[in-house]
Formats: C-alpha cells, sequence, structure tokens
C-alpha cells in the first residue's frame, strides 16, 4: 500500500469514527434534553425516537432501499399495461389490475412482502443494535442517563415505524401508478360484492397495518439477533436465513403440524380483510402469531442487552 493510500484509509477511518460519536453524542443530547423537561419520560422518548428515524431515513442505503420497495409496484403496472393478462388468469389481483388501479397496490404487496419487505427489515434491525455496537456508539448511548430498557424499546418502535413506512411507501406508489394507468372506481371484493373507492381504500389501509404488525414481529426477532452481536451485516443475514427457512417450511406439506407456528405462514392471508364482511379467520391467528413472537423476542432482546458487557 502506498504512502497516499495509508493516508486516505487513515482519513476515512477518523472520519467515520468522528461521525459516528457526533451521531451518538447527538442522541445522547436528545435524551438528555428531553429528561430536563417538565415531561422527562414523555420528552425524552419523544427526542429520542424522532432521532432514530432520523438517522434511518438519513442512511444512503436505506434510502435506496426504499427506491427499490417504490420501482416494483411500478414496474407491475407498466408490465401489466403493456401485456394486458385477460380477466381471470394469472396469480390473485393481477388479473383485475385492469379493471382498477387500486389491485396494482395489492399485487405489489404480495409480491414484496415473501422477500423485499423482510429484507428491509432484517437490514434495520442489523443496524439497531448491533450496527451501534459495531462502529463504537452504543456505549456513547449508554453513558448518559439512558437504561437499556428506554433504549430497546425505542429501538423496536423505530423499527415498527421503519416497517409502516415500507409498507405505506409500496401501497401508495402502487394506488398512484395504478391509478394513472387504469384509472380507479368500485372494488370488486373477494366475496364479490363492490366497494366504492373510499371504502376500498380504507381496506387497503387495513392491510398496510396488517403487515405492519407481521414485520413488527420479524423486528422483534432482528432486534434479539442483534443484540447476539457486533455485525451488523450476520445480523441481517441470519434474519433473513430465518425468514427463507420459514418460506420453504410452510410449503412443505409433511410438516403441516408446524405451519401454524411459523412467522410467515398468515402474512398472506390479508385477503380476510378484502371480503365482504371482514373476515378475521386467517388474519386473526396472525396477528395472535405475530404478538407471541414479539413478546418472545423482545423479553429476549431485554435479557440479552441487559446482560450483556458493552465495551464497543
Amino acid at each position: 500500500m502506498s504512502a497516499a493510500d495509508a493516508t486516505t484509509t487513515a482519513t476515512a477511518t477518523t472520519t467515520a469514527t468522528t461521525k459516528a460519536t457526533t451521531t451518538a453524542a447527538g442522541l445522547a443530547g436528545a435524551a438528555a434534553g428531553g429528561a430536563a423537561t417538565s415531561g422527562p419520560i414523555r420528552g425524552w422518548v419523544w427526542r429520542f425516537f424522532w432521532s432514530e428515524v432520523r438517522l434511518i431515513a438519513g442512511r444512503r442505503r436505506n434510502q435506496a432501499g426504499l427506491a427499490v420497495l417504490a420501482l416494483v409496484p411500478v414496474v407491475i403496472a407498466f408490465a401489466v399495461k403493456a401485456s394486458a393478462p385477460r380477466p381471470g388468469r394469472g396469480p390473485d389481483f393481477l388479473s383485475s389490475i385492469t379493471s382498477n388501479g387500486l389491485f396494482v397496490a395489492l399485487t405489489a404487496l404480495t409480491a414484496e412482502i415473501a422477500m423485499f419487505l423482510p429484507l428491509a427489515i432484517a437490514m434495520l434491525c442489523g443496524d439497531a443494535i448491533a450496527g451501534e455496537a459495531n462502529q463504537g456508539t452504543l456505549r456513547y448511548l449508554l453513558t448518559v442517563p439512558v437504561t437499556r430498557t428506554r433504549l430497546l424499546a425505542v429501538k423496536f418502535a423505530s423499527l415498527v415505524f421503519g416497517a409502516l413506512w415500507g409498507v405505506t411507501l409500496v401501497a401508495v406508489t402502487g394506488v398512484l401508478v395504478g391509478a394513472l394507468l387504469f384509472g380507479v372506481g368500485p372494488m370488486t371484493t373477494l366475496s364479490g360484492s363492490q366497494l366504492e373507492f373510499v371504502p376500498a381504500l380504507g381496506r387497503l389501509g387495513l392491510v398496510v397495518l396488517y403487515l405492519t404488525a407481521c414485520l413488527a414481529s420479524l423486528a422483534a426477532l432482528g432486534l434479539f439477533v442483534s443484540t447476539l452481536t457486533e455485525q451488523p451485516m450476520a445480523a441481517t443475514i441470519t434474519v433473513m436465513i430465518v425468514v427463507i427457512l420459514s418460506w420453504v417450511l410452510d410449503g412443505v406439506p409433511q410438516v403441516a403440524w408446524l405451519h401454524p407456528w411459523l412467522i410467515v405462514h398468515e402474512w398472506m392471508s390479508f385477503g380476510d380483510f378484502l371480503r365482504d364482511p371482514v373476515s378475521l379467520d386467517s388474519a386473526g391467528r396472525g396477528l395472535l402469531v405475530a404478538l407471541g413472537y414479539a413478546v418472545v423476542f423482545l423479553a429476549a432482546a431485554w435479557a440479552r442487552l441487559l446482560g450483556k458487557d458493552v465495551t464497543s
């Protein structure tokens, strides 16, 4: 390595370290500032939470990920516009796109909930604790009056917000591009009845909230994994391995007894919100499973973080 290369590397390392320290100091300042107000707990939580959200939104990698999530419904809409599948043919929702642009959003959510959205959450989970430890900012956060319990709570809340952000982005992009290319109108439900545009948007909103709850359970699992390592990429890969294995097992009939306990088993059950009236047979089970995963892995993450010797 030449002297110039060594100097460049050292400068980059120093800059990254300074940036990490500044970020941690900013978050710590937000926490301390919130603690000095008349409502210390509430003020601290909100300031720290929005600091986390700004940190997530400011990362170039996350911005690129959001762009990819938004691109999928656009690609689907233009592909269908070019090929114009006949009604009654193709995957669920896909054959209905040409009759109502709202189905672009539903088709995109169906496509992305299997891999793209979980990958986005896995990346955020990797940064949550493991990323802070890797950059050396975790110990700075814990030097101010920030309990580990509150730190974990804010990290989880920011992950749930990120999940809601991603799912909403896909849905809104799908609605806009669908309305532009195919128009909108009454939506035919899975029960055969029709809903006007505004009630149909309300049903889409319920789908967004349901998928956010499903991804929140994955965020809890990912947060626990993130407390086990100081390598954010290792945490991300581990979470994705869990997701992929869950999908594989969910498709194997020989282990049908295991299916109801898999984290992904009811993710596609958002179709219950597209019936008239709304049915919660499958989606209700999905919410209970999501709640169970969230409680178990948040408790495990709390126990791990509470006993973790933070040295970096």
